[in-house]
């Protein structure tokens, strides 16, 4: 089963003075490489599938659910002796990702458990560190070596990892598109990196409020939008096209697999240059302002109000603000949430009026009152930052 786990004070003091960093690199296994990374997909799949099979059956039989089982013990069953030559540390992992996912369905934070259907799940599995004088996991130069696989896989190192590190653990993904991505988690001492708008009077900060904009990414608070390339829009021709000449195939045959393959690299290819730009326009703003301003949006609510789903999805917002979150905690930036119900939209800027009847439909905002004119997006920006600036003040009276 591999090493206890730590007590819950442990892993708190732990977390405290380590921190971790991921790196994700595209891999080029050997088809016999292949061959073992897919049996490893299939083992924790499988068991999976057999752990959820066995709760639910015990429930059902005894009104009561069994203690979950552990991997070890399904190796002993007769039939399921291949289990043993498989990544014992993929297993080990499946059964934690197990017991979490019962937890949160016993809270109430997450819904029942589902089966793992193949060609209709995430096709990876996740290997650790089980000793570091004797590391069967472990990166040199662009060679990854893996637990059970015999020779290393070989990596593009698109960029550097970051020296002083220890490699913990590696997710091993296969993309729908055939391609293969290998990401690899690092512990590193943790260094407490001061904010930059601590001990600034408010009007030196450099601040900037963000309203999500779904013909944009967002409109800030100087006026301007980025220039979002909207990847999934611009393929969408394309892709429904292939789509329909795979409607025209028989299913199952080998044409059939093939334009799937095809539909899927055109996925992957928006989905890759929606993520780039996203991590290079995140890691230039909290490199260029001290406090950014959003609104704490409830993505999966306007995934299902007024037909938005397709425009949300492609705008990918929610992504965007966790990878702002991080770093900003990385690089000493502040990132403060606005209520969602606060009236960015409806306030005047100017005079502080709040125009109750402007509907979504009107894109320019006129204050009935002072007459002030403006895009509505960019009003919305200015009252986030202001509202958000407000909340630093009251939470750090120096800055007042």
């Amino acid at each position: 089963m591999g090493a206890k786990r730590c007590s819950g004070q442990r892993n708190k003091e732990k977390a405290s003075t380590v921190e971790q960093l991921a790196y994700r690199f595209q891999g080029f296994p050997t088809r016999t490489q292949e061959h073992i990374l897919n049996q490893f997909i299939g083992s924790v799949r499988f068991l999976w599938n057999r752990m959820l099979g066995d709760w639910i059956g015990s429930y059902k039989e005894k009104g009561k659910s069994d203690p979950i089982r552990t991997p070890s013990s399904y190796k002993q069953e007769p039939g399921l002796e291949w289990l043993k030559d498989m990544d014992s540390l993929a297993l080990c992992n499946v059964q934690q990702n197990f017991e979490r996912a019962v937890s949160e369905f016993f809270s109430g934070e997450k819904g029942f458990l589902r089966f793992k259907k193949k060609h209709a799940c995430k096709d990876s599995y996740t290997t650790n560190l089980s000793n570091k004088e004797n590391p069967n996991l472990f990166l040199e130069g662009c060679m990854l070596k893996l637990p059970k696989v015999k020779e290393p896989v070989v990596l593009r190192l698109h960029r550097e990892v970051a020296p002083g590190g220890i490699l913990k653990n590696c997710t091993v993904t296969r993309e729908p598109d055939g391609r293969w991505y290998f990401s690899l988690v690092y512990e590193y001492t943790r260094k407490d990196v001061p904010k930059k708008a601590e001990g600034q009077a408010p009007d030196k900060i450099r601040s900037i409020g963000l309203d999500m904009s779904l013909p944009e990414l967002f409109v800030d608070s100087n006026g301007n939008v980025p220039n979002y390339p909207k990847p999934y829009r611009r393929l969408q021709k394309k892709i429904a096209r292939e789509q329909r000449r795979l409607s025209r195939m028989e299913k199952d045959s080998s044409n059939y697999n093939k334009q799937l393959r095809k539909i899927a690299r055109l996925h992957a290819k928006a989905k890759h240059q929606r993520e780039d730009f996203l991590h290079k326009l995140s890691y230039n703003l909290v490199h260029d302002y001290d406090i950014i301003c959003i609104e704490d949006l409830d993505m999966v609510a306007m995934k299902k109000a007024l037909s938005f789903g397709k425009s949300v999805s492609d705008n990918g917002w929610g992504g965007f603000v966790r990878m702002l979150q991080y770093k900003a905690e990385r690089y000493g930036c502040i990132i403060i949430k606005v209520d969602k119900w606060f009236a960015s939209s409806k306030t005047c800027s100017s005079c502080g009026y709040k125009h109750s009847e402007l509907k979504l439909s009107d894109r320019t905002y006129i204050c009935p009152k002072c007459g002030h004119v403006m895009g509505r997006d960019h009003q919305a920006a200015i009252n986030i930052r202001n509202e958000g600036m407000r909340i630093y003040t009251e939470t750090h009276p120096l800055a007042a």
